[in-house]
């Protein structure tokens, strides 16, 4: 879920935002088709950005000199896009209370972020679940911490259609126009393709026109605007803008909710130090302990971070697996 440098200015809601939103989906539904398959896809374009200057995407990481800045990256976010500003506070508590100059670094797909990972080229990502899952093998990153949100560690996908359509299944929604996120989305696109696979369809046969919105606020504001008939996105999100900003989770439906995954982690990359990582760890596990860091977090609606364990993603694991056969 990257946020191009240009847009961090108006990412408080209003028209800069909507209108960019909405030209992004446009863009988008001019491409065509977006033909889909079951696993991890991949994709290859790139784009890196951090707190003050833009990195050089050759050389995204190279880490010369005496003291070199942690870099974090923020593929998955728990909650939209307008609080870009809150993560810059977290990421900027975490650098002043470990010591370390902190470099947010951005890429459009979440593809990207875990190859970065397994090339050390950054330390840190929080990133979405899905990619997790199909990248901890291939390039050794490790769990750092999760979030939890209202007393838990799991969340859903929600299938969601305007709130003034007549939809009210999945099956209903053939033949008409469909939102995904990212390629590799577990709630954004692995989960409505499951959802497809169990009654013996594919979305390429089943939806007249598929899109990719590479975050899941577009995809909520794509169904509210009436430019896609559906869309899956992920229930944190949705439930954070029916909490802070409902104008546009209003103006949808939930027809369907999925069983319970393993909430979007921070991982590191297996180059990074154990004792930055386990720093790393202890001062997140304490954050809600300190007031500054609970006032950050309650804007997030992040209760805590607590230790992650991996049977968490055990049911996506499950998934997934189906899903490449």
């Amino acid at each position: 879920m990257g946020i191009p440098l240009h847009s961090i200015g108006k990412l408080g809601g209003g028209k800069p935002l909507a209108f960019r939103l909405i030209f992004l989906l446009i863009l988008a539904l001019g491409i065509g088709l977006c033909l889909l398959s079951g696993g991890c896809n991949r994709d290859d374009e790139k784009v890196v950005v951090d707190f003050s200057k833009t990195v050089p995407a050759e050389r995204p990481g190279d880490k010369s000199g005496h003291d070199p800045p942690l870099r974090v990256a923020v593929a998955a976010m728990v909650s939209p896009r307008e609080t870009f500003n809150l993560y810059r506070q977290l990421l900027e508590y975490i650098g002043h209370k470990s010591g370390k100059k902190i470099e947010l670094v951005q890429r459009k797909t979440y593809a990207e972020i875990d190859e970065l990972l397994g090339k050390g080229q950054i330390d840190l990502a929080f990133i979405c679940s899905g990619p997790y899952v199909c990248g901890k093998e291939k390039y050794g990153f490790s769990l750092v911490a999760v979030p939890e949100i209202h007393d838990s560690h799991f969340y859903r996908a929600y299938l969601i259609v305007n709130k003034d359509s007549p939809f009210k299944s999945l099956e209903d929604l053939k033949g008409h126009t469909f939102a995904f996120t990212d390629p590799d989305s577990n709630t954004g696109r692995l989960v409505p393709t499951y959802w497809l696979e169990e009654i013996k369809q594919h979305p390429d046969t089943f939806f007249s026109k598929i899109i990719y919105t590479y975050s899941h606020d577009n995809s909520i504001m794509a169904v509210a605007r009436g430019l896609v008939d559906g869309a899956a996105v992920d229930g944190l999100i949705w439930d954070y803008y029916q909490a802070k900003t409902p104008a546009l989770t209003s103006k949808t439906r939930i027809i369907k909710k999925s069983q319970l995954f393993g909430i979007p982690p921070l991982v590191a990359s297996k180059q990074l130090s154990r004792e930055t990582k386990t720093q790393i760890q202890q001062l997140l596990f304490s954050m809600h302990q300190d007031p500054e860091g609970r006032k950050i977090l309650a804007e997030l609606m992040i209760d805590r971070f607590i230790p992650p364990r991996e049977e968490w993603y055990d049911s996506l694991r499950g998934m997934t697996q189906r899903l490449e056969r």
